[in-house]
């Protein structure tokens, strides 16, 4: 690869985030710029105020719902390998298997090719298409779970530890933190796809993601807002989903006899669980595992592996001592709290 026209004389990284010069364009900025390539919708990757913004037409729908119609000057709505001209490069987009809308940026320049993964997993989840393996020449990879310890089990096991609970305690509710965009929806249609077909109660907070991952083919079964709730207390031995945020204050003191849990990666950390005060922790992440790193920097083999926010310096050294030229980007402002 000629190093004058190497990916590392047109991809940069300052305060505003990760910079591609051959398109003039950043990719996730964390501050309002004049072009912005978006590849999901989570707040820390999809901020409002720039001019000029690429994304899937589901992300910017998820934009939309969350920060209003005027969250861009321009949106451009790309589906999965729509390619587009910009600048001096071309851009297209490839599924990531995160949420609704997920995508790898693909970037073609100068005869070579930069495939930016976004926030990624490698598990089943019906509720988005399954990441695309996109043979680069660099890969820029995350490492949220960028350690050996991460080995997430399977959802269908999680959720099997709550169905028990529900069999078990059957007089009392369920609550369960979820988080709006991804993990909800997720969780929902592995309950489905095990027999759970009773209504789920749903926090006013999630419900206009809900509606519109339905509104984008995902059926999520019944679901009632618990403000449509005449007698709360008749919420015992049901099963409700709210934002983390809700699981310790006024608005979930009102349930009847309830048991808290929590879904999220971070649950196979003792500290963060007692953090949450989940009685019941479910092991469930949106990203990769160490394994599912591994596995999809064997599979891209690229030339070169850039890893960024996470667990960076292990998953470089891991992927040296696979004989890939490695480096860490050392982006921040990206937040852990949505895995």
């Amino acid at each position: 690869m000629p190093r004058a026209s190497h990916p590392e004389n047109w991809i940069k990284t300052n305060q505003q985030g990760l910079y591609c010069r051959a398109l003039d364009a950043y990719i996730d900025p964390l501050e309002p710029v004049k072009r912005a390539i978006i590849t999901h919708g989570h707040a820390d990757h999809a901020r409002p105020g720039h001019q000029h913004v690429f994304a899937t037409p589901e992300t910017l729908g998820i934009m939309k719902i969350r920060y209003g119609d005027d969250f861009c000057q321009t949106p451009h709505p790309m589906p999965y390998g729509q390619v587009a001209d910009i600048q001096k490069g071309q851009l297209h987009f490839v599924p990531a298997g995160h949420i609704l809308g997920s995508a790898q940026a693909v970037v073609d320049y100068a005869q070579h090719r930069l495939v930016l993964s976004g926030d990624y997993k490698r598990h089943h989840d019906p509720t988005c298409p399954p990441f695309e393996v996109t043979p680069c020449d660099v890969f820029v990879t995350e490492a949220t779970f960028g350690l050996p310890v991460f080995k997430h089990p399977h959802i269908n096991d999680e959720m099997k530890k709550l169905l028990d609970s529900m069999a078990l305690f059957e007089h009392r509710c369920h609550l369960v933190g979820v988080y709006a965009l991804g993990k909800c929806q997720r969780l929902i249609l592995s309950l489905r796809e095990l027999g759970y077909h009773k209504p789920i109660y749903l926090h006013g907070a999630l419900v206009n993601l809900c509606t519109f991952y339905e509104e984008n083919g995902v059926d999520l079964g019944q679901w009632i807002p618990v403000s449509e709730v005449e007698d709360i207390k008749s919420l015992a031995g049901e099963l409700v989903l709210a934002p983390p945020s809700a699981l310790n204050d006024r608005w979930s003191r009102k349930l009847p006899d309830v048991i808290t849990a929590m879904a999220s990666g971070w649950m196979q950390i003792r500290a963060r669980s007692k953090q949450r005060r989940s009685e019941l922790p479910l092991i469930i992440s949106d990203h990769c595992d160490w394994p599912e790193l591994i596995q999809t920097i064997e599979q891209v083999n690229p030339q070169e592996v850039w890893v960024t926010h996470g667990r960076e310096q292990a998953l470089v050294h891991q992927a040296q001592r696979m004989g890939y030229k490695a480096k860490a980007l050392s982006l921040i402002g990206y937040d852990e709290d949505e895995s």
